[in-house]
């Protein structure tokens, strides 16, 4: 069994003589426009990285608010929209153009330079009604170009699909039904049941396909449920190209590993982050989620594959390549919340065309991109049964030899807290009540034994969540942020009438003592790793965390990492030629009444902090970097529960 992986408190820093032996292949995935973010992750390896150097530890600090822009949104008249959740879409920048879409799914072109508002589209998908969750997000668009005509796409919480003009802002006449397509069809079943069903992260084009994952409502109480298949549209017609079924339907492959036929009934497994896609090969890359029920396997016995697994397929025909499940028959919503990484590495010597796919599970897992071959071996290991009635997890799971584990796995007596006796001993009156045990330990019927819940670490919101991981194409170097967010998971009888399940899910977030958390520090961390040896570099506690506290304030505590437990994902990691951005929350970093956030620059060698901007809005979105007329900006959006939505733009003050 690979051991938990934990280094308490201080820096791992490894000498930088480690960088020498990085891939000496030149890096694809860096954008031949250099100074432009194209995707979500810059391009579609998903690196999230810009060559770019002007910004540097020099001059971080300095670092001024150059202009935002307020969502539209806010000019909706009152009674049109809907609540909206935090505001994480991340915006694109191509031939002198900002694109950025809203929250309800409006879409417009910006001035780079000064935010002016060139154009603005509005598809009024507010008029389909709201969706099944209450507050409502949308994370992106995409750009794409055949060199001639230019196309932004969006997938809105209207269950649409649209094609805008990237020049005037017009929708695509010649795209599906002047230039939208409705999503709740050609989902192959439970097309009734599309209220569940909406969008999230950007659909990607590859090639003439323009793939569309969905976020459907995962707690829902009925074992009926719409499935997450994966459609591609002609990017020039809008005609549909193909649908990739994500719960096998009948005569295709695996449907014996949904027993009892419950392929035939069983939803979810969807695709609702971003993908990532090889260009060149014509293979987009899918990362898919959990089936429903998330906590409670019974209807749905067997491995359930394509759940929680990393899918390669064929962008042109749908065609499966390879597959991985990260996760056998999930039960701890494990489903891969983040865009797989593209880079080319030298492992032993040897060239690989790699993708590697960080996962809530804290583990790192690295393929051959193009065979799904791993780097490493991986190996299936025995895991604890589970004692649910009508339950059978999975006799194995499976473990990656390398890369190490980047954050905390289970839980045994010795991960308490124990700053002092009398911490330690309330923390372990609390763990007695809980089920303790390493990763992969299954949830319990509540009152069992005694124990109210398992404590599962790092939990359905921790590990690497949706900003995933971000590489430096140059060197090889994959940077994770990473957060330990245990929950005590167990399962309880529903309400009559309130659902067709034996057992559904509750959770105990706060279980610490006096306060503070049940674990050790570090809550929250960077950890980076060379995927040219699979070797972690250095790992550091990212925020102080808790260390103002009334039981620590004494005790001169280093950087604890953040606890900041308000979303479960929090901006990422951008990579440039010199440095590492990132954001912390100012409530968790100067006082619990601070509302504003913190830009962090770090050193991309050894993790250390170079500077800092304090910033007025709480941010949220993903941070990306663009060149215009000469200049290096630095955007990121913000905002977006008290009807405060924007996108705030950064740049050094002029000479």
């Amino acid at each position: 069994m690979i051991k938990n992986y934990y280094l308490p408190y201080l820096q791992i820093c490894i000498t930088s003589i480690l960088f020498a032996s990085c891939s000496q292949v030149e890096p694809e995935s860096v954008s031949e426009q250099q100074g432009e973010w194209r995707h979500a992750g810059g391009d579609h390896s998903s690196a999230k990285y810009a060559a770019l150097d002007q910004i540097d530890s020099s001059n971080f600090s300095e670092l001024q608010l150059a202009w935002s822009w307020q969502s539209a949104d806010l000019r909706l008249p009152e009674g049109v929209g809907y609540g909206t959740a935090d505001y994480r879409a991340v915006p694109l920048v191509v031939n002198g153009r900002i694109y950025i879409n809203t929250n309800h799914g409006m879409v417009a072109a910006l001035d780079p330079e000064s935010g002016e508002e060139l154009w603005l589209f509005d598809p009024e998908s507010y008029r389909n009604g709201p969706p099944i969750q209450t507050n409502i997000m949308i994370r992106g668009v995409e750009y794409w170009t055949d060199g001639n005509i230019e196309r932004i796409f969006v997938a809105t919480l209207g269950k649409q699909l649209l094609s805008i003009d990237a020049k005037t802002g017009k929708p695509d006449s010649s795209f599906g039904d002047d230039g939208f397509i409705d999503l709740s069809q050609n989902l192959g079943r439970f097309e009734f049941e599309s209220q569940f069903i909406t969008a999230g992260a950007a659909p990607i084009a590859v090639g003439n396909s323009l793939i569309v994952g969905s976020k459907i409502f995962d707690y829902g109480m009925y074992n009926r449920s719409p499935p997450g298949h994966v459609r591609a549209y002609d990017t020039y017609t809008g005609e549909l190209k193909w649908r990739f079924n994500t719960i096998p339907q009948e005569g295709e492959e695996f449907t014996e590993t949904w027993e009892n036929d419950s392929w035939r009934t069983a939803g979810n497994t969807n695709v609702w982050t971003f993908m990532s896609a090889d260009d060149d090969a014509g293979i987009v890359y899918l990362p898919t989620s959990t089936p429903t029920n998330d906590y409670w396997g019974g209807m749905r016995l067997g491995e359930n594959l394509f759940a929680e697994a990393l899918v390669a397929l064929d962008a042109d025909t749908g065609e499966r390549l390879w597959y991985f499940q990260t996760v056998h028959h999930g039960l701890w919503d494990y489903d891969i919340a983040s865009a797989p990484n593209l880079v080319d590495i030298v492992v032993n010597g040897q060239p690989i065309k790699a993708v590697a796919q960080v996962s809530k599970t804290a583990f790192t897992y690295v393929f051959n991109r193009i065979t799904g071959e791993p780097v490493w071996p991986i190996e299936e290991r025995p895991v604890t049964p589970s004692t649910v009635p009508g339950e059978r997890a999975h006799p194995t799971q499976p473990f990656p030899t390398k890369p190490a584990p980047f954050d905390r796995q289970g839980i045994s007596e010795d991960d308490l807290i124990d700053f002092t006796p009398q911490i330690k001993a309330e923390a372990k009156a609390i763990a007695d009540t809980f089920v303790l045990g390493p990763i992969f330990t299954p949830p319990i019927v509540r009152g069992d034994k005694d124990k109210q819940a398992t404590f599962v670490v790092p939990g359905a919101g921790g590990g690497a969540n949706f900003p995933g991981a971000s590489v430096d194409p140059e060197t090889g170097i994959l940077y994770v942020p990473s957060a330990t967010r245990p929950h005590g998971m167990s399962l309880i009888e529903p309400p009559e009438g309130t659902s067709d399940w034996p057992f559904v899910i509750q959770m105990e977030r706060q279980v610490g003592p006096f306060g503070l958390p049940l674990l050790k520090p570090p809550y929250r961390r960077i950890t980076a790793i060379d995927l040219n040896t699979g070797d972690h570099v250095w790992q550091v506690p990212f925020g102080r965390g808790p260390t103002d506290h009334p039981m620590l304030e004494d005790l001169n505590l280093p950087p604890l990492g953040s606890v900041y437990d308000d979303v479960v994902a929090e901006g990422g990691i951008l990579v440039t030629k010199t440095l590492l951005i990132s954001f912390l929350a100012q409530k968790d970093e100067i006082s619990s009444d601070s509302h504003g956030s913190i830009l962090v620059a770090l050193n991309k060698a050894t993790g250390e902090t170079m500077g800092e901007v304090l910033v007025d809005q709480r941010l949220h979105g993903p941070p990306m970097s663009f060149m215009h007329k000469g200049k290096q900006y630095i955007a990121v959006a913000g905002g977006g529960r008290e009807n405060d939505d924007e996108l705030l733009v950064f740049a050094l003050p002029e000479d």
